[in-house]
């Protein structure tokens, strides 16, 4: 099948043959009444779209099973001359006839869902940066001076705004980004409520704030696009399906060429990555280490995104266990913080909590001084280190030789 939003096209390979069966509606009448049609044993191919995902579920209960193409690997279809809907659909029947149709991992629907709500956080954050950015545009018009404050929209921030001299129309245009900002911090702490209640009891989750740099929304994000992590054999596996592996152009006898990142992959979680390795930077331990050597190099992005690597890498080994330079008391903090996000009373009174080691100024600095003493530990290791020599080159192999 071909989808598109309103139909697809349907073609069946029988018997070495390719036979048009004509358009059917995209929606979950027709696609019901479609799967009546089909035999047990069938197998449907549809090509990853926004809503493939939805028609696999439609279809799965009459068929052998479903079949999703990645439509990055499918050449046939992307550099095709003569390209139609029954064409397209023609060639998902016969690469699957071969084998060697190109498919991409099916979550569950818990996954899906977890998917969208993280997805939806991200939308809304992306939004109010948005509308903080455009207010910061006007006043910057306006020559008006930086604000005095840390945050020019928390209490403080807002009086000084309201101070300001501007024209009514850009005064009015701020008032408006004032209020969906405040529209969307409502809605943020909604999802983000949904979020913490979801990943409360979650072990994956909770690993994964271990690791310096990792918040619940990061490992929220993280779980949800891995799914089963299990999948993957080897963390190179898991950093090439959040495209942070290099490009490789290499051919015959020549040098191989490493370039950017791929960037082929859950963008959203490659953002995410690189949000917490730039918070895990700026923290004592092996990671900041790992930082500076790279950015003494290449400069602070390409060393912020080796960090996100970095952290895939610890992604992958967290499954079975806690990262091991992890501070007891940020790790009790994160875990107190996501229960009172999602919904848990306080507690009050003079007994300790778990997080209580986090406002205690000597045991904090205790907690700082071990990760600083393993990022001592790493730069003594990196310092040992020899850097190969370039190879002289390849060289072609001489006929009528023997050892």
């Amino acid at each position: 099948m071909d989808v598109h939003r309103t139909f697809g096209e349907v073609v069946f390979w029988e018997d070495g043959r390719l036979r048009h069966a004509g358009r059917i509606d995209m929606t979950r009448t027709a696609l019901e009444g479609f799967g009546k049609t089909l035999l047990a044993s069938d197998e449907v191919v549809v090509e990853a779209t926004a809503n493939s995902m939805a028609a696999s579920r439609v279809l799965a209960p009459f068929v052998a099973r479903v079949i999703i193409a990645n439509p990055l690997q499918v050449k046939a279809i992307a550099q095709a001359h003569v390209k139609t809907d029954k064409i397209d659909a023609g060639t998902l029947a016969s690469l699957q006839a071969a084998g060697y149709l190109p498919q991409i991992w099916t979550p569950d629907a818990e996954t899906e869902r977890k998917r969208r709500l993280v997805a939806r956080r991200y939308q809304v954050v992306r939004h109010r940066t948005r509308l903080k950015n455009e207010v910061h545009s006007i006043l910057h018009a306006h020559l008006i001076p930086k604000c005095p404050h840390a945050d020019l929209f928390n209490a403080r921030g807002r009086a000084w705004l309201a101070a300001q001299q501007l024209p009514d129309d850009e005064r009015a245009a701020i008032d408006r980004h004032v209020r969906e900002l405040d529209r969307l911090a409502e809605d943020l702490a909604l999802l983000d409520r949904e979020i913490a209640q979801d990943a409360i009891d979650d072990s994956a989750v909770n690993r994964l704030m271990t690791i310096t740099g990792v918040n619940l929304a990061v490992a929220a994000g993280i779980v949800a696009a891995i799914g089963d992590i299990s999948r993957f054999n080897s963390p190179q596996k898991l950093v090439s399906y959040f495209g942070l592996n290099p490009r490789v152009r290499q051919s015959g006898l020549g040098a191989a060429h490493h370039g950017r990142i791929s960037k082929i992959g859950r963008s959203h979680a490659r953002a995410m990555l690189v949000e917490a390795a730039w918070a895990a930077a700026k923290a004592p331990g092996p990671l900041h280490a790992f930082f500076v050597r790279i950015r003494a190099r290449r400069g602070h992005q390409i060393a912020a995104v080796a960090v996100a690597r970095k952290l895939t890498v610890l992604c992958w080994h967290t499954k079975g266990e806690d990262y091991l330079w992890a501070g007891p008391s940020l790790v009790a903090n994160k875990t107190r913080a996501m229960q009172l996000q999602a919904g848990h009373p306080q507690q009050k009174g003079s007994r300790r909590g778990p997080a209580y080691a986090y406002n205690i100024k000597a045991l904090r600095d205790r907690e700082m001084l071990i990760a600083a003493r393993a990022e001592q530990s790493y730069e003594r290791l990196v310092t040992q280190w020899k850097p190969r020599r370039p190879k002289t080159g390849a060289r072609a192999p001489q006929l009528g030789r023997t050892k």
